[in-house]
């Protein structure tokens, strides 16, 4: 099954990529931090390897990391994917039910999606139609959304469901229904539904809406935390605009499911919001890998908040967050207040892409919500305001902005600019060295370009890199070379004893019929340290420009490396050629004499062929 997977696409829907040489796909590392991309993808060998923190494998290793799942879970899911019908064997702890558990509650969350969709178009949902029309959404923007009406009863949905095969407990896991001291319920009811998906856009929760006044729920309520939708990691419109996120390399992040759904149809396809929650670290790793967060990427993060108290909080907490992004972030907010619904509502489209487009840097928008919060008339409060502000501008990523951030908190502040400079200054200093002394108490934390596994570090000296480049060839394109030289090549004698071990697992492996299994064989036949090595190799992109030119490469590869041999056994020839003596060793000598003339013709052929 693991060859009807293509692995790129699956890692695609987690990661940007993009083309690195040929057969070969780079983005930033899900594993870890980094500015620069070392994740790489070789979607003909079946494997991904990160040359900055060691991690590797093939695709039901990535999803088991990615999604935190157990290999039968990633068996099962791709399965599903190539429409591959797996068999289990009967027995305790059957492998199955994990993955048979978390697929009913995917199928329970799709059927209730379509049980909210259909109650929509009922007469009594017209309170919920007349809503969405209030904020100009109509009946090809709600299924656009998937969005629907749960009915006001208390078990329409679990009766439809229940006809459906589901159980209560599985509703009950799902989300969709609560227990009660008189049996189970619908957990939502005479609201306006919206489905929330994943980045692959399987439905996994829901947000909903009130809309009379005799429920006492909150305003809005979510599915509770469940085996598939955990908040802290869900973003609403993702799967709807990853692509465009990707593309344009920008993200606009709102603060609700009818501000996603008014700049998408606005023309800003980029948005997206989080669900019941404050944004937060995990949505930043996200978004991360969407937009391919790395140094010299021109890349826009921009923040939609109210300007009221709650806004302002919201400001400072995404500031506080700030430093994780590479990207340069904003905030666009409306002068009159309004959010991106009410915007479109009151003065259409255009106005929405204007607030975009009007965008300000987070760091300065931060900066004014702190500096509202003294009284700039008395010189404590001017001093309390300089001493709250100052370390924002010490934390600005790019140096080379600073001082004009200094300058600008110096105008506002009414005070000289040596003075906010001096500040600046000593709370950037002040923050260095508090960073150096927290961090042997402070929880590790991998940083751009982590120092890679000692399994996978290989010596860089030029006999090791040729070595290396061999095996490369061995495992990712034998059948590009000539059979004979690939025979000889497999012979030779590495002097690297990692890569002479792998050496001696590819030829035990044997001819296989692809590269994922020539890869797979060649693992099984070493000890556990050597498979990341082995890996890493198997995903090393090959220095060509085209496809076409891959035979020529391995060809030079390996008969470069099959006369570095033949050079290192004329040296060793010469070397006892030298030390026998002349009277006594004839015999040796001559057979030696024929040695070397037999090394130095097989030298000429390689040459001439």
């Amino acid at each position: 099954m693991r060859e009807r997977v293509n692995i790129a696409e699956v890692i695609g829907q987690y990661v940007t990529l993009k083309p690195a040489g040929v057969g070969s796909l780079k983005g930033l590392c899900p594993f870890h931090e980094e500015r620069s991309p070392s994740f790489n993808v070789r979607p003909q060998a079946g494997f991904y390897h990160c040359f900055g923190c060691g991690e590797g494998g093939d695709v039901f290793t990535f999803l088991q990391k990615v999604d935190h799942m157990s290999f039968t879970d990633a068996v099962e899911l791709l399965a599903r994917r190539v429409g591959v019908e797996l068999h289990y064997e009967d027995g305790p702890g059957n492998p199955g039910e994990n993955y048979q558990h978390r697929a009913r509650l995917l199928q329970a969350n799709q059927a209730a999606s379509d049980f909210f969709q259909a109650s929509l178009d009922r007469p009594e949902a017209r309170p919920a139609r007349e809503m969405l029309l209030g904020r100009h959404f109509d009946q090809n923007a709600a299924r656009h959304f998937g969005v629907g009406y749960a009915p006001q009863g208390w078990s329409g949905l679990r009766d439809a469901l229940h006809a459906k095969g589901f159980s209560d407990d599985e509703l009950i896991a799902a989300g969709l229904v609560t227990q009660g001291s008189r049996g189970t319920y619908d957990r939502f009811r005479g609201r306006v539904v919206w489905p929330i998906r994943d980045v692959t856009g399987q439905t996994i929760g829901f947000g909903a809406r009130k809309l009379f006044d005799d429920d006492n729920g909150p305003k809005y309520l979510n599915t509770p935390e469940t085996a598939l939708y955990r908040k802290s990691q869900v973003l609403y419109g993702l799967d709807l605009a990853k692509k465009d996120i990707a593309a344009k390399r920008q993200v606009v992040i709102v603060e609700g499911y009818t501000d996603v759904m008014a700049c998408h149809l606005a023309g800003v396809t980029t948005a997206v919001a989080t669900c019941g929650t404050a944004f937060g670290p995990e949505h930043i790793a996200v978004l991360r890998r969407i937009i391919s967060d790395q140094q010299g990427q021109a890349t826009d993060v921009i923040f939609t908040f109210d300007p009221d108290n709650a806004g302002k909080k919201a400001a400072l907490r995404a500031f506080a967050e700030e430093r994780r992004f590479v990207a340069q972030t904003y905030v666009a907010v409306s002068p009159g207040g309004l959010d991106p619904c009410d915007l479109r509502i009151e003065r259409g489209d255009q106005a929405v892409r204007a607030l975009v487009h009007a965008k300000q840097p987070l760091v300065e928008f931060a900066m004014k919500q702190t500096l509202s919060g003294f009284d700039m008339n008395t010189v404590a409060g001017r001093a309390a305001a300089l001493h709250a502000t100052a370390p924002m501008v010490a934390e600005v990523k790019d140096p080379a902005a600073r001082p004009g951030y200094v300058r600008l908190l110096a105008g506002w502040l009414g005070v000289d600019v040596a003075e906010v400079e001096a500040e600046v200054r000593r709370r950037a200093t002040g923050q260095s060295r508090s960073t150096r002394r927290s961090e042997p108490e402070a929880a590790p934390r991998r940083e751009t370009q982590p120092a890679a596994p000692a399994a996978v570090t290989l010596p860089g000296d030029v006999v090791t890199r040729q070595e290396r480049q061999l095996i490369e060839v061995l495992l990712q394109c034998p059948e590009a070379v000539d059979a004979g030289l690939r025979s000889r090549a497999e012979s030779i004698a590495l002097t690297n004893e990692t890569l002479a071990t792998i050496l001696a697992a590819i030829v035990a492996a044997g001819v296989q019929p692809s590269a994922t299994r020539r890869v797979e064989a060649v693992v099984e036949h070493l000890s556990a340290e050597y498979a990341p090595v082995v890996r890493a190799l198997a995903a090393e992109p090959l220095p060509v420009r085209r496809e076409q030119d891959i035979p020529a490469y391995a060809d030079g590869v390996v008969r470069g490396s099959i006369e570095v041999e033949l050079t290192r056994r004329k040296a060793a020839a010469l070397r006892r050629l030298g030390m026998l003596d002349p009277q006594r060793d004839e015999a040796e000598r001559e057979a030696l004499s024929r040695t070397l003339m037999a090394i130095d013709e097989d030298r000429l052929r390689l040459r001439q062929e």
